[in-house]
């Protein structure tokens, strides 16, 4: 007889068969051990710095917070079970998850690249492994024809973010995992936005699925980190040595607080994103406001993709007003979203993509991307729906008075 596999939501709470229980006392929350180091039982039980690659996992289960901790396991074994990946890993930002992954190559191997990815994933792979002598290619990956003709010979990696930030562009995920496996590549996918109660990658066939930051998956902004979810334990061993070797790790308290978060994201997720439904609808359907980027529109570009690669729109959707003026109008006149770089909290977060999360990339490159003076970008928290309606709605008033636009009274 089979085993009923159990639904996320469920996992959420309890995502190993001991529900996290502590092995040693029965509580129900794994304790938070602040020790930096464990007493060993025999020479042969030491640190994984005197290890080679091959032997990383013949280690005893605790030696140094370095290599595991009680609280962080439980964290990495539960992001694991949910993205439905062999390996979890907890790193101290959503940055060192995606730098170690791309510690998987060598020197003259090339990466391909989403025109729309997040901007610390861009300098990283512009600025910095070029260094190294890894090279890249930037390509519209929303068209798989465009994806597979910029192939290189030693192309290694294949990454992909998507929904992409800030527009919201999507990716045919099977379609792009598919070409990278024809070529011999690692597919290396960003789940920020969706997380895996609504999108999981790897049962795609992608390689790894990255968390670029875990404001989402925690529900409040309070704790800083990145996660990664390897598909094999081969490619597990290999990110669990980088993770040892540069040493970053995310500590015993934010493991423990993010693991309790977790719980809570199925509620706060759906809410959020029928929230966001519903203010993307308004935008719409607005007079002062010229696009919406939303996933869940009908006429959404890729709409239909993401339909059949999700079960859900997600909480984050952008709008682009007539001019700067305009913007900087609304801004100031907006009353309930915090005026923040950030997103996923209980709080609903606008923000302003070309002097926050893109302000280093080239305007020239901004705006070939859509990311314009006059774009905004809401996250939606669990405020009621009616009072973000009628705020932003009073905003968009106020700021069409102030720059002679006219007001429209809507309904």
């Amino acid at each position: 007889m089979s085993v009923h596999e159990k639904k996320t939501e469920t996992k959420l709470i309890h995502s190993t068969e001991e529900g996290n229980l502590d092995s040693n006392t029965r509580a129900i929350h794994v304790p938070v051990y602040f020790s930096t180091t464990f007493h060993q039982k025999s020479i042969d039980h030491f640190g994984p710095y005197t290890f080679q690659r091959e032997d990383f996992d013949q280690l005893g289960p605790y030696d140094d917070s370095k290599s595991t901790n009680p609280a962080r396991q439980s964290l990495e074994e539960q992001i694991a079970d949910l993205e439905g990946g062999e390996r979890g890993f907890a790193f101290v930002s959503g940055m060192a998850a995606i730098s170690s992954a791309f510690m998987l190559l060598s020197a003259g191997d090339h990466i391909l690249i989403s025109e729309n990815i997040y901007r610390g994933t861009y300098l990283l792979i512009t600025n910095v492994l070029e260094k190294f002598r890894i090279d890249y290619t930037s390509v519209d990956m929303t068209n798989l024809d465009e994806t597979a003709k910029a192939i290189q010979p030693n192309t290694k990696v294949i990454y992909i973010e998507t929904p992409s930030n800030p527009c919201l562009h999507i990716t045919d995920l099977e379609g792009v995992i598919k070409i990278a496996k024809s070529n011999g590549c690692l597919s290396l996918v960003d789940n920020t936005f969706m997380t895996p109660l609504y999108q999981t990658p790897i049962k795609l066939g992608a390689d790894v699925v990255l968390h670029r930051d875990a404001r989402l998956l925690s529900g409040h902004q309070d704790i800083k980190a990145g996660l990664a979810v390897t598909k094999n334990q081969e490619l597990g061993r290999d990110l669990a040595y980088i993770q040892s070797a540069y040493g970053s790790i995310l500590g015993a308290q934010d493991s423990w607080h993010l693991t309790q978060g977790i719980k809570t994201l199925a509620v706060r997720l759906d809410r959020s994103s029928d929230s966001a439904q519903k203010i993307a609808d308004f935008l719409h359907k607005h007079p002062f406001v010229e696009d919406v980027f939303y996933p869940g529109l009908s006429f959404h570009p890729g709409n239909p993709i993401h339909q059949r690669q999700t079960k859900g729109s997600g909480t984050m959707l952008s709008f682009r007003l007539s001019n700067k003026r305009m913007t900087e109008a609304f801004v100031e006149s907006i009353q309930l979203p915090i005026f923040a770089p950030s997103h996923g909290a209980v709080e609903s977060i606008l923000s302003y993509p070309a002097t926050m999360s893109h302000a280093t990339m080239p305007k020239i490159e901004r705006e070939r991307r859509g990311i314009t003076d006059s774009l905004l970008r809401l996250s939606v928290g669990l405020e009621h729906v009616t009072d973000l309606i009628q705020d932003i709605d009073q905003a968009l008033q106020v700021a069409a008075k102030k720059t002679n636009v006219g007001v429209i009274h809507t309904p």
